[in-house]
């Protein structure tokens, strides 16, 4: 009984902290890759709006032939929204095709 009591507060505690722990790693700037070669940066923004508001959705595209490299960013207002695509769209199938959708890496500036 006493170790039950011990698991319930810990689940407690996780799902009180959880939200402000989720915050400080996860970025409102999502990675997604597989894309279509054909997908441009407006169907990509049109793909990820459902899920909140998109400041910006770009595609990464091949410096000398300007074709997109089948990868692209995907930034939200807030963290929530980005979670709420993250968790929607990861592993889904778009265009014939599987994509993943990661969390941005960010780098800091030297």
């Amino acid at each position: 009984m006493a170790a039950a009591l011990v698991g319930n507060r810990c689940l407690e505690f996780f799902r009180t902290w959880r939200p402000m722990l989720f915050e400080r790693r996860f970025s409102s700037e999502l990675f997604v890759s597989r894309l279509s070669f054909y997908t441009t940066d407006k169907e990509l923004k049109e793909l990820f709006e459902p899920f909140g508001t998109v400041t910006d959705a770009r595609l990464v595209r091949d410096p000398t032939t300007l074709k997109p490299k089948g990868f692209g960013f995907v930034t939200f207002e807030s963290v929530t929204e980005a979670h709420k695509a993250f968790q929607a769209m990861n592993g889904r199938i778009v265009g014939g095709r599987l994509i993943f959708v990661e969390v941005a890496k960010t780098t800091r500036p030297e």
